[in-house]
């Protein structure tokens, strides 16, 4: 639900032999000089790095995100070990990290167990009347079906939290999978399938009751995609904002119970709803009206078998693994202790994020970041100023909205209080892994009607990642990613700003995308462009989507252009706008030539090698479906060959494979 542009997906990841053997700035081991810069940038950079970090079974894709997110999770498993739980107050922080790692460590328990977790809620799923089975949705925390509801800020209101309606229900997640008739879709629902009947089976269900929860559920979830909007058409405000008042919702929909919904959940006040796509609102309505009661049984039932394998038995974990080798290519499974050191990193994050911050993250590094962050403010300016296609009238309020900008780095200054959730090692892993879901989804629900608060974190300070949110305008670095690569006090300038520099302006920049500038300072959905502008900017985000689209990613299959405008736009700001800043802090001096490098080659290079990786065939199909980010040789050859400074830096010329002709660069921000 949340809308927010991250810079890259969120990596929470034992030490690799690169991040132990660090070098501070460019390290040219991680070249390719077998190839020449002005014909794969990406590879002459980054071809080192490839080879000396060849994928490992457990992974689908490893970059250098990975690496640091590796060094960042032995860093938590080390915190994590470093409790005393035997000294530890029933109730504490310490208590809960302590029992939920121990029970997803103890394996002899889990496998003791098998099934039992589950069986309660799986007779209440399929005794549940019609109208029942919309309490469960509501109530029953593991429960995936037909749709999600949550709190968030009012687009149209940036000061209020209001309840929203989003599409879902869908196993695989992507509608493609289950409407697009195409081998590698086949291949993957025929997994599912697969997956499905297994999980049915070890839940207790004779061979043809598997095959009919099967059946039902694929049939099912079919409809739903058929229904759903595709990830390019979620990425439209405003068509994604429905608001509908609760008397309008009984009459269109009148098969969802909405008031009955909302007061199982505790809310009795609500009067209105904004619903997301309320063409997948018909289908759940006609789903609900219209399937036999069996059907619906089943399809609950799978949502929720699908929703507790990860936490029961290694027969679930197993059939849970098999799915994902054939969805993203990866050959192994984590260890255990990976798998379940994420859980209370996961549901305790701001519990294990004020243990990390004490011991990770100096004082020193947010005061660095703070500079940075200002240098890159004023870089974003002097282009916001600059920009040819954009008026004077529009560049004033997008001054405005600059200056407003949040700034987040580091940690919350107020942590997340978790005591009204109770972590009972009495009890199953899943059942406490629920009582989680049901804290999470309560302590949501308790910001209804409530002032949005602005303080609130929306990742955790070990998260190696960073986000732009525009209901709030404002920009966040968590204290993971502030560390080499990609922040390192040590380096050069010229690393710094092609590394975190451009992660920095790439967040700012997403204040200014195709979705962002559709934001005001304040958060709200406004438009403050005139028509002249609104259109010139349209103009160009239609052709630098058409430069992605054109890229084949794998055989047959080619990027889109549009699911990634944001990314690849973010992608483009970060990197003239980090290299505005580096050029101002330079002033009037040339820079420092360091091992045969001018410093612009030392930034570029930095950049690139932020995106260094090596990816699986599948993961890169599965995430051309579902990641809104370009992949990481797109990332850098793509968006580079629109830039002149870059070209300069490495005598690129007309007829090089990395050059594009003046008239076919696109320059937005």
């Amino acid at each position: 639900m949340k809308k927010i542009m991250s810079c890259a997906l969120t990596m929470i990841a034992m030490a690799s032999p690169s991040m132990e053997a660090h070098v501070h700035g460019i390290n040219k081991a991680n070249l390719d000089t077998s190839v020449s810069p002005a014909e794969d940038f990406y590879q002459y950079a980054c071809g080192g790095w490839m080879k000396a970090n060849p994928l490992k079974p457990e992974y689908s894709r490893y970059g250098t995100f990975d690496d640091l997110g590796e060094l960042n999770r032995q860093h938590v498993y080390d915190l994590v070990m470093g409790l005393d739980a035997s000294k530890a107050i029933k109730g504490s922080n310490t208590q809960k990290i302590a029992d939920l790692f121990a029970m997803g460590m103890d394996s002899v328990t889990l496998n003791k167990q098998g099934a039992n977790p589950i069986k309660k809620d799986i007779k209440v799923i399929n005794t549940a009347s019609r109208e029942q089975l919309l309490d469960l949705v509501a109530t029953m925390p593991g429960i995936s079906a037909l749709f999600g509801t949550g709190v968030e800020a009012d687009m149209m209101d940036a000061t209020i939290n209001v309840m929203y309606w989003s599409q879902g229900g869908l196993g695989l997640g992507d509608r493609d999978y289950y409407i697009v008739d195409g081998k590698d879709e086949k291949k993957v629902l025929d997994a599912y399938k697969t997956y499905l009947n297994t999980l049915a089976r070890l839940a207790g269900y004779t061979e043809n009751n598997a095959k009919r929860l099967v059946d039902n559920t694929i049939a099912i979830e079919t409809q739903l995609a058929k229904a759903a909007s595709s990830r390019v058409e979620l990425r439209n405000p405003q068509a994604n904002y429905n608001p509908m008042t609760m008397a309008q919702l009984a009459k269109d929909y009148p098969h969802v119970d909405f008031k009955r919904y909302f007061n199982k959940q505790g809310i009795n006040n609500i009067d209105k709803v904004i619903i997301g796509q309320p063409r997948a609102l018909a289908a759940v309505d006609s789903i609900i009206a219209n399937t036999e009661l069996q059907a619906l049984h089943d399809y609950f039932t799978a949502g929720y078998l699908a929703s507790a394998a990860p936490y029961l038995d290694d027969n679930f974990i197993n059939a849970n693994f098999e799915l994902s080798k054939v969805v993203s290519g990866v050959q192994q499974m984590q260890p255990r202790w990976k798998r379940a050191l994420s859980v209370p990193n996961g549901i305790l994050g701001e519990a294990l994020g004020q243990l990390y911050v004490q011991k990770y993250f100096p004082a020193s590094s947010k005061e660095k970041m703070l500079n940075l962050v200002g240098n890159l403010k004023t870089s974003l300016g002097q282009h916001i100023d600059a920009l040819p296609w954009m008026s004077d009238a529009t560049k004033a309020k997008a001054r405005e909205k600059l200056a407003a900008f949040t700034v987040k780095i580091g940690y919350p200054d107020k942590w997340k209080d978790y005591t009204a959730l109770t972590i009972d090692p009495s009890k199953s892993y899943w059942e406490n892994v629920q009582a989680a879901i049901n804290f999470s989804n309560n302590d949501n629900l308790a910001d209804f009607g409530k002032p949005v608060d602005r303080d609130r974190w929306y990742m955790s300070p070990q998260t190696v990642n960073a986000y732009y949110n525009p209901g709030t305008n404002e920009i966040c670095f968590p204290a993971a990613i502030l560390q080499p690569p990609f922040f390192d006090p040590e380096a050069d300038d010229a690393a710094n700003y092609g590394a975190i520099g451009v992660v920095i302006g790439h967040e700012m920049t997403h204040g200014f995308d195709d979705q962002g500038r559709q934001f005001d300072k304040y958060g709200n959905f406004a438009d403050w462009w005139t028509p002249e502008d609104a259109r010139e900017f349209t103009k160009l985000t239609d052709r630098l989507a058409n430069q992605f689209d054109s890229i084949e990613v794998a055989p047959g299959v080619h990027a889109n252009g549009r699911f990634t405008l944001g990314e690849n736009i973010a992608d483009q700001g970060g990197l003239r706008v980090a290299y505005t800043a580096y050029h101002n802090a330079l002033g009037n001096t040339d820079g420092q030539v360091i091992d045969g490098f001018t410093p612009d080659q030392r930034f570029y290079l930095a950049y690139a090698n932020v995106w260094a990786g090596n990816i699986r065939e599948a993961e890169i199909l599965r995430r051309t479906k579902s990641d809104p980010h370009s992949l990481g040789r797109w990332r850098v050859n793509a968006t580079l060959r629109n830039i002149e400074p870059f070209f300069r830096a490495f005598d690129i010329k007309e007829g090089d494979k990395m050059w594009r002709n003046a008239q076919d660069r696109v320059i937005i921000w």
